[in-house]
Formats: C-alpha cells, sequence, structure tokens
C-alpha cells in the first residue's frame, strides 16, 4: 500500500502514503571516499605492500543475465517513443542513514527496468542516431582489481571494504548492453549533450541533474513514459510477482506460527522481515503489523505495541524478490485465532466489499469502478450496522462522502517494482483510464473505527480490518494472484489452526480466470 511524496497525484486514488524501506529516494550528494574520523593513513610501505602479491584475476567474462532479451526490448519500447532525442536514466546512490552509515542499496526502479542492473551509481544513455533509433550506453563504475590502491584505502566503493563490481567489459556482457563505459567518463559526456535535444530522468543523481539543464515538460515526459510503459506487465514479470506473493504467504505463516509465543508487534515484523531477506531482496515496504487500535492507524510501522489475546492484528506486508517485484498483502487476523462476534461482523462486511471490488476488475472498466463498488457496500453495511445515520446513497455522493470517517482511503492500485507502481503515469493513463489486460493492481478495502469515535457503538470501537489481495487483469477478466491466501473467516481461523498444529493447510485448487 507506499510512493514518494512527488508521486501522490498519481497515487491519489490509493490510501495514503506507506512507508517504503527499500525504494530509491533522492540524495543530496554521492558518497564520497573519504577517511573515517577512527581512521588510520597508510604508511607507504603499507601501501607498497598491499599492491603485491596477489593472485591474477580471471578475465572470463560473466555470462549474459537472464531475461537480458525483455530488458533490451523496453529499451527498445522507450527509444521509439523518443525519436531523435537523447535520454539519460540515473538509478540513484547510495543513501547515508547515520554519519558514515549506509543503507543497503535499491536501485531506481525505471534504470533496474530498462537493464536488470542493480550496482549503485550508474547511468543508463540512450543516445540518439543520426540515422533514427538509440545507441545504449551503460556507465557504471570501474573494477581496477587490485592495480589501484583505493581497493584497500577507499571505504565507500573499495572492494576489501564493499566488495567487488561487475566492472566495464563484464557488466556491457552481463546486461548485453552494446556499450559500457566507466563512470569517470560520464562528466565529459554530459558535457558534449548540452547542445543535443535531451531528457532526463531527474532525482536520483544530483550530478547528472546539475550536468544537463532542465527541462520540465520534457523531462516529466520522460518519467511519465516510463511508468506507462510499465503499467502493463509482460508473462515474466508475472511470474516475478507471483513468486513475491508466495513467500509473503510463508511470511504470514511464520507470523501466525509464533503467535503463540510472540509478546510484541516488533516480534511479528522481525519475523516477516526475516522470511522477506531469506527468500527476496529485502521487504517492498514497511511492514505493518498493528495490533488492537493501532490497526486504525493505516501506516503504523513503529510496531512497537503488544499483543493480547481477543483483539486482532493487521498485517500488511511484502516480500520484495530478487528481481525486485513487490507483493503487497493484508490480512487481519485474530491473535487468539478466533473472531469474536463483533470483529467477524466488521469482517465480513470488509470480505464482502472487496469480493464485490474484485468482480469489477474487468478490462474495459473504470480503474476506479473497483472503488466505486467496495464504497457502496461499505456504506451500505455501515448504515444497516446504525454506524452511518445517513442514507447510503446520500452519503456516497461526492459531496458527501461520509462513509470516509471510517474507511478513509480508496481500493486500488497499481503493482509491480514500486509498491505503488507507475505513480508518475498520467492521470488519464491511470486514475481515470480503463483497465486493461496485463495491469496489476491491489484491491484492499478497509474499515476503521477509532477508539475515541462516538458516532460508532462501543463494542465496535478500536477495531479495524483491512483485506488486501492483489489482481491481475486478464482478457475476459481478472485472476486474483494471492487467491492462495485464506481470507474467509472460517478459512483464516483454519489456516491458523492448522498452522499451530503443524500440518499444511488443505491446498486450494487454483484461482479461474473470470
Amino acid at each position: 500500500m507506499a510512493t514518494q511524496p512527488s508521486q501522490a497525484a498519481a497515487t491519489s486514488e490509493a490510501e495514503p502514503q506507506k512507508p517504503a524501506t527499500s525504494a530509491p529516494q533522492p540524495v543530496t550528494s554521492e558518497p564520497q571516499a573519504k577517511p573515517a574520523s577512527h581512521d588510520t593513513v597508510p604508511p607507504p610501505a603499507l601501501l607498497d605492500f598491499m599492491m603485491k602479491h596477489w593472485k591474477p584475476q580471471a578475465r572470463k567474462l560473466p555470462p549474459k543475465l537472464k531475461h537480458a532479451d525483455a530488458f533490451r526490448a523496453r529499451r527498445q519500447a522507450l527509444s521509439k517513443l523518443f525519436p531523435g532525442e537523447t535520454l539519460v536514466i540515473p538509478t540513484g546512490h547510495e543513501k547515508v542513514r547515520a554519519n558514515d552509515t549506509y543503507y543497503r542499496f535499491r536501485p531506481g526502479s525505471d534504470f533496474y527496468y530498462l537493464t536488470g542492473n542493480t550496482e549503485p551509481d550508474c547511468v543508463l544513455v540512450l543516445q540518439a542516431k543520426a540515422g533514427g533509433g538509440h545507441t545504449d550506453i551503460l556507465f557504471v563504475e570501474p573494477n581496477p582489481g587490485r592495480s589501484d590502491s583505493t581497493f584497500f584505502t577507499d571505504r565507500v566503493k573499495g572492494e576489501l571494504w564493499v566488495g567487488p563490481r561487475l566492472g566495464v567489459k563484464e557488466s556491457q556482457a552481463r546486461f548485453a548492453i552494446e556499450h559500457a563505459r566507466g563512470l569517470d567518463e560520464l562528466p565529459a559526456f554530459l558535457t558534449g549533450l548540452k547542445d543535443a535535444p535531451t531528457r532526463v530522468l531527474r532525482g536520483f543523481s544530483p550530478k547528472v541533474d546539475g550536468a544537463l539543464s532542465a527541462a520540465a515538460d520534457k523531462d516529466k515526459a520522460l518519467a511519465q513514459a516510463l511508468s506507462e510503459l510499465r503499467l502493463l506487465k509482460d508473462a515474466q514479470e508475472l511470474r516475478e510477482l507471483q513468486i513475491s506473493i508466495d513467500a509473503t504467504q510463508r511470511g504470514f505463516e511464520d507470523v501466525i506460527r509464533d503467535l503463540k509465543v510472540a509478546k510484541t508487534e516488533r516480534h511479528v515484523e522481525g519475523i516477516f522481515n526475516l522470511r522477506a531477506r531469506v527468500e527476496g531482496n529485502d521487504v517492498g515496504y514497511g511492514t505493518i503489523a498493528a495490533s488492537g487500535s493501532h490497526a486504525c492507524v493505516l501506516h503504523w510501522t513503529r510496531n512497537d505495541g503488544p499483543l493480547k489475546p481477543g483483539e486482532l492484528l493487521l498485517l500488511d506486508a511484502g516480500v520484495e524478490g530478487h528481481t525486485l517485484y513487490t507483493a503487497d498483502i493484508t490480512r487481519t487476523l485474530p491473535i487468539n485465532g478466533k473472531f469474536s462476534k463483533e470483529q467477524r461482523d466488521i469482517y465480513e462486511l470488509v470480505l464482502d466489499a472487496q469480493l464485490q471490488a474484485i468482480q469489477a476488475v474487468k478490462p474495459g472498466n473504470d480503474f476506479m469502478e473497483p472503488n466505486r463498488v467496495a464504497m457502496r457496500v461499505l456504506a451500505e453495511g455501515l448504515h444497516r450496522l446504525g454506524i452511518l445515520r445517513t442514507p447510503p446513497a446520500e452519503a456516497l455522493k461526492d459531496e458527501n462522502q461520509f462513509y470516509k470517517r471510517y474507511s478513509l482511503h480508496n481500493v486500488s492500485h497499481m503493482l509491480g517494482l514500486d509498491v505503488h507502481d507507475c505513480a508518475q503515469a498520467r492521470l488519464e493513463a491511470y486514475k481515470y483510464g480503463k483497465l486493461k489486460s496485463g495491469m496489476v493492481l491491489t484491491v484492499e478495502p478497509g474499515l476503521y473505527f477509532q477508539a475515541d469515535d462516538l458516532t460508532v457503538p462501543a463494542r465496535y470501537r478500536g477495531i479495524g480490518v483491512r483485506i488486501e489481495d492483489d489482481v491481475v487483469v486478464t482478457a475476459r477478466g481478472c485472476k486474483v494472484l494471492s487467491d492462495g491466501i485464506p481470507r474467509q473467516v472460517k478459512d483464516v481461523e483454519a489456516w491458523m489452526k492448522s498452522v499451530w498444529k503443524g500440518a499444511k493447510p488443505p491446498k486450494k485448487k487454483a484461482a479461474k480466470k473470470r
């Protein structure tokens, strides 16, 4: 359920921003090699000693990246959209966590989408050719091996400090790119582009941004085009998403297994995040492990509250796979394994809204149609429960939207390399566009009754429920990619019981395409 602030316009159809932990963020400067305050300067004798007597490095080039042809096809599709213009797409740099330590690097999604490369600092250039089309050039960090003292003196990029980089020739072979060059050549290359028609994907590299004059509309159009290319997932992308979703289910089962002994939300977060690192690259966003009334805070990531029998745990989490595609799943679980009557009332209303919304996911429907369906179901249910006093038809009017006191967010956003994918797409291609086969989106209605809300009967206050699944639009309808994760009340209770007993839950039949 998360986006960067600059993406808000394209994702306002979904719930408020979910904190992301691994998505790339603009930084103020590229990491620089400089001694730490506790370092000592190596004497000349040590420098001389360190430069000798190393086994010669193997010169064998690495194998071509799996699915390199798909990355090339994406570059070609982008090339066709901007004939005669050079395109510059940086991946970004490592971001400082504290003082001289860095967050684990996660490449820019657009850069990765076009290359498959996960190293920091790299820049992809699609240079316009005179006769049409583009030449692909990948600028990467060279790997000098033991021929340069930086391999042990540079704590930011040195091989003995952070591990080896792939290198220039190796990157050309690995990513099946036409040309690869060292990053030291990039400044002069960018200087040579100053008089050429150029577009830049901005916000990822201050050095690149500063080297080329901004053309706001043109640069924005490049970001939009990349997002819109990513709206339709190919077969390989769907396989990668399914891998992440399946790993997420195992992460949920890890959590259920530990609910018998876990005392805090932090325990839940740690257990799920372990699965994310074991089976994937990381979590796709900050795990939400919200128990009791914390579930009424949409993006509760403090995860420092207690787990109490008789309360619900809202777990909103997703494994980001090794290829960076992320799942985004929410299940609301009774901590003791059984829903109370009041919890069941609210849960089944949210589930009814979700199931009906999923039926509205089909090609040709407006992107917002599932949301309209879900909100109608919620408003009618809230009225039936005596919570919403206004008649549903009145409450649903655009000038009222009274139901949002208890729901707040809409039910869908695109999903893929980013948890809120394709966020720079034009509104007419996304929020106000039509659903098309190959789009992947979430469907995630929720109800949240604040503990101090006097419009809600006391028996429901403090209950928060969200149910979220990942859905791909098919030729005739949709397929729920996360359909294997139980969501009916009786199925959730049976699932938890089977996990606690150590048994495998009964296998569900593959979901039929709707």
